[in-house]
């Protein structure tokens, strides 16, 4: 084996006997090969509110996701990748940043992520990468009582963008037809058409660009974020029999109506950024950077659709807190592989870091996944924190929402509140989560291990899991 045919942020470090033994010791399917540079590309596309299980390729048999199912075929897919705190503005500060929300700051929207933090575009624009933005942002949040839906039309200052340079940019909008945006001059512009297709056409026209050197590209998408019927013609033509749509079994039986005819509209959203992730996968064949480019596709979090006869996230069921995460480098890993232990949103970026071979900083709180994917070295990570430190807007306290603190394994999700233990679902029997198995006898000694896992990740976050009150108290927010 030549040892020098591998990139040198993989083979550092490395004897040609452990090159060896790391070939040996992959998962199966998985296979490392020559790249053609030392400095992969990073196109990262994610999207807003899109729930794991609306896939194809993760079994619904009712989504047409023929291009995502593709792309999980050449992909590692995490099949336990979880939305720690699943609401926009948290999950992306954590997705920028590596850190938990209590550490970050962002465990409410429309708040302002603050410089402390070394953003995963500073990290690499100092390594000589070209970074670029496109889409919703939902970070730079507005001043303490002034109004926040004003403040999501502004345009974002320069200084508040943390390290990306290429920038067509809007705070936060739910209107996908000829929507809005701000380039790097502040100059204001409009998308015209469903701003998802004419943002995919952007940055396919940013990869042609920039394909001679090095650049990481973030594609943010806001379908299939409700409105769900605003989606193209030709994708809601494809769901106008939305009365056949089988339901999951925990939608109840009174809410069957409405919950069809919306999750037509969300399948809809995503028909249509299926046809354009194909489209982003065919501009990086064309571009002739596939081999040594990692490609990206994920969400912020889910969508409870009915599920429990709740709508939207914050929750922490599977609806809600699990997101499809496909990571594709073909230059590197050969076939396809599922990564089934649990992978939550601090995780991403000192694992694709990890994965260009560019240090991590040290404030970073998430786990670097790299070495793990290459064979080199084993992770005993149990479970997955999920988290609502505060209950707000869509489910505010006045919408029954609760603080809570739990975990995501493999199989378990348990879940407690301030009064105490409220979830325990065994999710291998009961994939839907329709039996609390919380304080019953016979689960005592999970519920306890579980307990246990939870102290340690919160001991491990600093997290005192104190009222609502305390942190917005602390970081000076208000309720607005």
């Amino acid at each position: 084996m030549d040892i020098n045919k591998y990139p040198n942020h993989i083979k550092s470090g490395l004897t040609l006997g452990a090159l060896s033994s790391m070939v040996m010791s992959c998962m199966p399917g998985v296979g490392i090969s020559e790249v053609s540079s030392d400095k992969p590309n990073l196109i990262f596309v994610f999207a807003d509110q899109w729930r794991a299980e609306a896939a194809g390729y993760a079994g619904n048999t009712q989504v047409k996701t023929p291009n995502i199912d593709k792309l999980a075929s050449e992909s590692v897919n995490f099949t336990t990748a979880i939305s720690t705190c699943p609401v926009s503005s948290p999950a992306r500060a954590s997705i920028l940043t590596g850190q938990y929300p209590l550490t970050h700051g962002i465990f409410f929207n429309d708040k302002h992520l603050a410089d402390e933090a070394t953003s995963i575009a500073e990290v690499y624009r100092e390594n000589g990468y070209q970074t670029a933005y496109i889409g919703k942002w939902h970070l730079n949040g507005h001043p303490k009582g002034q109004d926040r839906n004003k403040h999501r039309t502004l345009p974002v200052p320069e200084d508040k963008r943390q390290g990306f340079k290429y920038w067509k940019v809007l705070e936060c909008t739910h209107e996908y037809n000829n929507s809005t945006y701000y380039d790097e001059e502040d100059a204001k512009h409009r998308w015209e058409g469903y701003d998802a297709e004419i943002q995919t056409d952007s940055a396919i026209a940013y990869i042609r660009r920039n394909k001679e050197k090095p650049f990481m590209l973030f594609l943010s998408w806001g379908p299939p974020h409700d409105p769900y019927l605003t989606a193209p013609e030709k994708s809601r033509n494809i769901y106008t029999d939305w009365g056949n749509i089988k339901l999951r079994p925990n939608v109840p039986d009174t809410l069957s109506d409405v919950a069809r005819k919306q999750i037509a509209g969300y399948y809809a959203h995503i028909a249509a950024l299926d046809e354009y992730i194909g489209r982003m996968q065919d501009a990086v064949k064309e571009a002739g950077i596939e081999s040594n480019t990692i490609f990206v596709f994920t969400s912020d979090h889910g969508d409870m659709l009915y599920s429990h006869a709740l709508t939207h996230k914050q929750k922490p069921w599977d609806e809600s807190v699990l997101v499809p995460f496909l990571l594709k480098y073909p230059g590197v890993f050969k076939e396809a592989r599922e990564v089934t232990i649990p992978f939550v949103t601090p995780d991403i970026m000192p694992t694709l870091l990890g994965l260009c071979g560019l240090t991590i900083p040290d404030r970073v709180e998430g786990t670097d996944f790299s070495a793990y994917l290459l064979g080199r070295k084993n992770l005993k990570i149990k479970a997955g924190l999920i988290m609502c430190p505060v209950p707000f807007h869509q489910w505010s306290f006045q919408n029954n929402g609760r603080e809570y603190r739990g975990v995501r394994t493999e199989r378990y999700t348990y879940v407690k509140d301030l009064k105490g233990p409220w979830l325990l679902y065994d999710n291998l029997p009961d994939p839907y989560q329709m039996d609390n198995l919380i304080n019953k006898p016979e689960f005592a000694g999970v519920q306890k291990q579980l307990g246990k896992e939870l102290d340690r990740l919160l001991k491990m976050t600093r997290d005192e899991f104190r009222e609502a009150d305390y942190y917005m108290k602390k970081w000076n927010y208000d309720y607005d």
